[in-house]
């Protein structure tokens, strides 16, 4: 069995003040990836035994970010997506393993006011296709916070959200339109009718006490993994972000 880990720390410095190591050697995972990790090189150590360590930052400081932590070595390494006005946010890692590339993505938020629904549409699309290219090689398993609620039964409160970042009508088609290009929500195909259970709450209005939450964290992979799904699982009762972490099991 493999197991995946996705989690986004909100600031992996805070996050190892709250515990983030005890949870790292528990869960002992084959491959553990980060999103929102905001720092720059060189403002971290961290000893992780057995692991090889990628870290993908963005330019400006302090923001956004991404990391995989892998106890294989993969075959191959990059980061961004190939195209600069992408590339500047430290968003993509893609790990290329014998069976499949592993890819964490960091999606870009379209920010209050929908500032930035525009580019997040425009991201959307290069996204889909840079991922339908690596799958002409092999298939591909993507994870990470993708900043979208699918349907309603992804958020606590979907009638007052509705024209909210992350739950635009323009961001739930986009997501639509990675399944229809061939990706599965591995947890709705595990549990299509789950209500109640989410991956991100607000730090505001005791959200995450009253579970009022948005599940927007995914392990999305290729219609031919299929038949290597194990389980999907929301790991709601681990703290030490907004964001909880996120399981994929794989059979090898």
């Amino acid at each position: 069995m493999m197991k995946l880990i996705s989690w986004n720390v909100n600031g992996i410095r805070a996050c190892m003040q709250k515990g983030f190591e005890d949870f790292f050697k528990q869960a002992d995972a084959d491959i553990f990836c980060l999103q929102e990790t905001k720092l720059q090189a060189g403002q971290l150590e961290l000893e992780l035994a057995g692991y090889h360590q990628y870290w993908n930052y963005a330019v400006k400081k302090g923001y956004s970010g991404t990391a995989v932590f892998t106890k294989t070595e993969p075959l191959n390494v990059s980061y961004g997506i190939g195209m600069e006005e992408h590339d500047q946010e430290g968003r993509v890692i893609t790990c290329e393993f014998e069976d499949f590339y592993f890819v964490t993505v960091y999606t870009p938020n379209s920010q209050d006011g929908l500032k930035r629904l525009d580019y997040r549409m425009k991201w959307e699309d290069d996204f889909r296709g840079y991922l339908k290219h690596l799958e002409e090689t092999k298939p591909v398993i993507v994870t990470g916070d993708m900043n979208v609620a699918h349907q309603e039964i992804d958020l606590k409160n979907p009638k007052t959200n509705r024209k909210n970042a992350g739950f635009t009508d323009e961001e739930r088609q986009k997501f639509t339109e990675l399944l229809d290009a061939g990706f599965i929500d591995t947890f709705r195909y595990f549990y299509p009718d789950q209500e109640g259970i989410y991956s991100w709450w607000s730090y505001r209005f005791k959200a995450r006490e009253k579970n009022a939450g948005w599940r927007i964290d995914y392990f999305c992979v290729s219609e031919s993994l299929k038949d290597k799904l194990e389980d999907a699982k929301i790991l709601t009762e681990v703290y030490g972000s907004d964001h909880c972490p996120i399981e994929l099991d794989l059979r090898s």
